[in-house]
């Protein structure tokens, strides 16, 4: 009996290690090991005649059947191992980037200027503690003009040749009607800066679109006097075009009362960049304001006129041909 099993435990290992060696998965070598080593396996079958021996033939029996297991079990992890790493390579090599292949070129997106100048503009403003309002591209006759202080006999709507649509409406021809609609909601005080597109029947040259950008702030609160203004204006375009000289002229607009231009000097002459002035108590009525508590202060600038300063641009239809060649430039 004693025999008889001992070679039956010699022949399984020498079964096991070679089956074991031939596996070529790793599922082929659990199965090899459920096979061999498991509660059901061939090992333990073998084992379980024990029983049937003597006490003196047991502990040699037990002896080569632990050698048996730990031969078996060696050769399974060593096969593991082997298979693991073959895997792990051909995953390597299937997954290899060919470095000296062409890449795959996909162009990049640019901003274009406008919104660059806008969105430079904003920052500035936001830093400032202002809030960004925006409003809608057409407009009503009392938004856009009346409420402004700008009824219909009045000689300041000669300065705009507007778009009127059939229904009497109109397009905007500046983004000052943002401000009439904060003001109708909100309650002083408050900062805001309103960017937008807006239109006025202009012939079209180097200079001049019938459709371009503006953008205006609004500062409304107790005590805001025209050096309020002067430094606000002054902080902003210092920080759009550096420490240069600024400089303003006295100037009339039908909102704003005293109004003034601005000028800065640019290449060795004054160049007006920007409009400017208190808002005229008549603008803070038609919102139900009280003069006499409140006062404000307005400025607004085409962004137009910025980006071709700032960008040495010489004809203002650049801006909107769509020119691949002109936009790669930013």
């Amino acid at each position: 009996m004693t025999c008889n099993l001992e070679d039956q435990l010699l022949a399984l290992r020498q079964e096991g290690e070679a089956a074991v060696a031939s596996a070529d998965t790793l599922e082929r070598l659990e199965e090899l090991r459920v096979n061999y080593l498991g509660k059901k396996g061939q090992l333990g079958a073998l084992l379980r005649r024990m029983g049937q021996m003597s006490a003196e033939e047991r502990p040699k029996i037990g002896a080569i059947a632990n050698r048996v297991k730990e031969a078996l079990q060696k050769s399974l992890d060593q096969q593991r191992a082997a298979l693991e790493s073959a895997q792990i390579q051909a995953q390597l090599e299937a997954e290899t980037l060919d470095v000296t292949m062409p890449g795959i070129y996909r162009p990049q997106g640019r901003i274009h200027p406008l919104n660059a100048i806008i969105d430079q503009a904003l920052d500035i403003f936001v830093g400032m503690g202002y809030t960004v309002a925006q409003g809608s591209e057409m407009e009503t006759d009392y938004y856009n003009f009346e409420a402004l202080n700008t009824p219909q006999d009045h000689p300041a709507r000669d300065m705009q040749d507007t778009f009127y649509l059939p229904d009497g409406n109109l397009l905007r021809t500046h983004t000052s009607s943002v401000q009439i609609r904060y003001m109708e909601k909100e309650e002083p005080p408050f900062r805001i800066v309103a960017p937008g597109r807006v239109y006025r029947r202009d012939d079209v040259d180097a200079t001049h679109s019938a459709v371009f950008h503006q953008i205006e702030l609004l500062a409304v609160d107790e005590g805001l006097t025209f050096t309020d203004l002067k430094g606000t204006v002054k902080t902003f375009l210092q920080a759009m075009f550096g420490d240069l000289p600024i400089r303003f002229r006295a100037s009339y607009f039908p909102f704003t009362e005293p109004s003034a231009e601005v000028d800065l000097q640019w290449n060795g002459g004054w160049l007006e960049v920007m409009g400017c002035g208190m808002v005229d108590p008549n603008v803070l009525k038609s919102v139900g304001y009280e003069p006499e508590i409140y006062s404000g202060f307005a400025a607004g600038f085409g962004v137009e006129r910025f980006t071709m300063v700032l960008h040495q641009i010489d004809d203002i239809r650049r801006l909107y041909n769509s020119d691949l060649r002109f936009l790669r430039q930013f």
